[in-house]
């Protein structure tokens, strides 16, 4: 990184990816943010806000993405598209968790009450030694094996923060975390969010509350293939108007799109 684009990141937190944009900051609307993006290919890490960026939030339903791959590593998940998730015929608020679903239904709804129950199967003893393996966060998970990744618990649970997040979506794309390629293959079949003539989008939203209770929160983060280069990022947003996991994936697909890579 030139001595340019780091007084940039340092002065202004707004750089491209590339060292030589800036990202518009009206892209952001009234939301406070926390946008970090590592360009792999070439090494440049651009960060929106950085001091918020390094602060730990609930991860929310982000935390589906390493819920699922410790249970594809337990066996306990078979594949993409088989039925995995039996409805426990409780009706809930949410119509799309009302039914059977498959491990590629329950993520994209992002199903609660499945990834729940995958959790209690997965059990306190082999949940935490996966979570300290990783290095995911505080690695907090004693308020509850089915909830602590869930905010507006009355405790904290839980919490990391946009820069871990990226830096545990590196490890997880170099192989450098206990998950096999195949492990792998299938998670970015089920986060693939997006796909155009430029680039293909994988992700996972989040929303709930800070720890605390009172702040609400959205989140998004993922990856980017686009012209040959990996994109791995992450966006919290808190303030504003209902900020939530929809909203900050729009925003990402904002940048990108103004960055030509979406």
């Amino acid at each position: 990184m030139s001595y340019r684009i780091f007084l940039m990141l340092f002065f202004f937190g707004y750089p491209a990816f590339t060292g030589a944009e800036q990202i518009d900051k009206k892209l952001f609307g009234a939301y406070d943010i926390s946008l970090v993006i590592f360009n792999r290919s070439s090494g440049v890490m651009s960060k929106v806000n950085p001091v918020q960026s390094a602060r730990r939030f609930p991860p929310c339903s982000t935390f589906k993405i390493y819920n699922t791959l410790i249970g594809l590593q337990l066996g306990l998940i078979k594949n993409a598209d088989d039925p995995w998730y039996i409805w426990d015929g409780v009706h809930r608020d949410i119509e799309a968790w009302n039914r059977d679903l498959t491990l590629r239904d329950a993520f994209r709804a992002s199903a609660v009450p499945a990834f729940q129950r995958l959790a209690r199967e997965i059990g306190p003893a082999r949940m935490k030694t996966y979570i300290n393996r990783i290095g995911y966060g505080n690695g907090d998970i004693s308020v509850g094996i089915d909830n602590f990744w869930l905010p507006g618990q009355g405790n904290e649970g839980i919490l990391i923060s946009a820069d871990e997040q990226v830096a545990l979506l590196n490890k997880l794309l170099d192989g450098n975390l206990p998950f096999s390629g195949k492990q792998l293959k299938i998670l970015r079949d089920v986060m693939l969010n997006q796909e155009t003539a430029k680039g293909r989008l994988y992700g996972k939203t989040g929303s709930g509350s800070s720890s605390e209770g009172q702040e609400a929160l959205g989140w998004f983060v993922g990856f980017l293939e686009s012209s040959g280069a990996v994109y791995v990022f992450a966006c919290n947003i808190n303030g504003g108007e209902h900020p939530s996991g929809k909203t900050a994936r729009i925003i990402m697909e904002n940048v990108f799109r103004s960055q030509n890579l979406l």
